[in-house]
């Protein structure tokens, strides 16, 4: 074949291609192309529109009653040199403000918000984007949990009200958009977007709390808290709670409640004005590489039992320290918080089948589920006979006495001199903050801690004596 000839075959197939190209880019869409175009370009508007309706701002004071922090130097020759011998005070009285968000659920008027935000208040004032205020005795307190840090709050007959519903959190996925709505540094009815950067989060606030965070994106900010996470449908998928922040505002780490897990409380708190729990009655560890090596696990997914408390339903299921829990129901368990979340949801009562690993075997456990009531008595009981002492949870009152909050540490009740507390100096009424840097806010977080820390282990403890009201690291050694 002539070169010349095919020259020119190869350029016109290149002119028919070029042209079929041009026609392509440039040819009008249908209007079915046309419409999935405009949905996703308005797909933020309309979310944004059908909900700014239902997210309320929330303004919170809260009365408290502090000690004076120079009450300890009173009789000190120094102070008494420069300030003389005044009559000092042993409170003071202060007012505290706050702000957050909250998404009305119900056209009864039902608000679901963040503890952190309304835990303790003593006025609740709640702003509507319409314009409307109510406050005082229109506002009531329906219940709260801070293990899950959910609120429900009420406008009392007042409705209908504008409202949005709560999506599945279980069907979405990892880069899926979500849009946030709330009042950012008291900036009203802001909306921000973004993606969902991941799932089942853990270890970002208090041990002791129930944690199963969506990760996003979207611009979260002092002010947000309350406020819905939502799909692209309009649903809440998410309640804004938390970021993780060097500067104190968003660096792009924000953290929301599922849905599902929302759902579950304020049907709780509605029916019960608690939230009752399901208790297996172990203290459970992660897996370490080391430790699957040790066990002969394929990974290091799972739960560990740390230890079994004596008369609980795990211990009369017949499980046993080194026990691997794998699964639940079925469900692969890939680590402790997962356990305990599910756990906590089952009704009391009921039957749950656990796949353990025990000395390199599989076997399935039936453990019947407790209740909250068998878990502080056993917790309680375990902590005085292992460790010697009793404690009970910081009363608000006492919180605001030594400036601390309400659910950041235990008081000694009791304390036998000769266990690893009172041979450290702890006296009743002292208060315990952190383990090992890990915050305490429940009898069970305090036997969880002490019970995953090897036999005669030098443990750090951060503790506020009762007696001067100042904080500091005592070391204790377990027996």
């Amino acid at each position: 074949m002539p070169k010349r000839y095919l020259r020119n075959v190869l350029y016109s197939i290149f002119v028919i291609l070029f042209s079929a190209a041009f026609v392509l880019a440039t040819r009008v869409p249908t209007p079915q192309a046309q419409s999935q175009q405009t949905n996703l370009v308005t797909a933020v508007e309309a979310v944004a529109k059908q909900a700014i309706p239902a997210v309320v701002h929330i303004e919170v004071t809260e009365r408290q009653e502090i000690a004076n922090p120079f009450l300890p130097f009173e009789n000190e020759p120094f102070f008494k040199y420069f300030f003389g011998n005044p009559k000092m005070p042993k409170k003071f009285k202060r007012e505290v403000s706050g702000l957050g968000s909250g998404i009305i659920i119900d056209d009864s008027g039902h608000i679901l918000t963040n503890y952190h935000v309304v835990g303790g208040a003593t006025d609740i004032k709640v702003l509507f984007a319409d314009g409307r205020e109510f406050t005082g005795n229109s506002v009531k307190t329906v219940g709260t949990d801070p293990k899950t840090d959910l609120a429900l709050i009420q406008i009392v007959g007042k409705g209908p009200f504008p409202h949005v519903s709560l999506g599945d959190s279980n069907k979405m996925e990892v880069g899926q958009w979500v849009v946030a709505i709330g009042h950012p540094r008291g900036l009203d009815q802001t909306v921000t977007q973004g993606i969902i950067s991941a799932k089942h989060r853990t270890g970002i606030s208090d041990p002791s709390s129930y944690q199963d965070y969506l990760q996003t994106d979207a611009a979260i900010n002092p002010g947000n808290s309350g406020g819905p996470l939502m799909n692209l449908d309009g649903e809440v998928i998410g309640i804004n709670a938390a970021i993780l922040s060097e500067s104190g505002g968003f660096e792009g780490l924000g953290f929301a409640i599922p849905s599902n897990i929302a759902a579950y409380i304020t049907q709780e708190l509605i029916k019960n004005g608690k939230v009752i729990r399901g208790w297996l009655g172990v203290a459970l560890q992660h897996i370490t590489p080391e430790l699957a090596r040790s066990f002969g696990l394929s990974s290091n997914k799972g739960a560990l039992v740390a230890d079994v408390i004596k008369g609980s339903p795990a211990d009369h299921a017949g499980m046993k320290q080194g026990d691997v829990v794998i699964a639940y129901q079925g469900n692969p368990v890939d680590d402790p918080s997962l356990l305990r979340n599910s756990v906590s949801l089952a009704p009391v009562g009921s039957e749950v089948k656990l796949t353990v690993v025990r000395n390199g075997a599989k076997q399935d456990v039936t453990v019947k589920v407790g209740s909250l009531e068998e878990q502080e008595k056993a917790v309680a009981s375990s902590l005085k006979q292992q460790f010697g002492i009793e404690v009970r949870p910081l009363a608000p009152q006492e919180a605001n006495e030594y400036g601390l909050n309400s659910q950041s540490g235990l008081v000694v009740a009791e304390v036998d001199p000769k266990g690893p507390f009172g041979k450290a100096g702890f006296e009743k009424g002292d208060i315990i903050l952190q383990i090992e840097n890990n915050p305490v806010g429940s009898p069970d977080t305090l036997f969880a801690l002490l019970s995953t820390l090897k036999q005669r282990h030098k443990a750090k403890v951060l503790a506020v004596d009762h007696k001067s009201g100042q904080s500091g690291k005592v070391q204790i050694t377990l027996p």
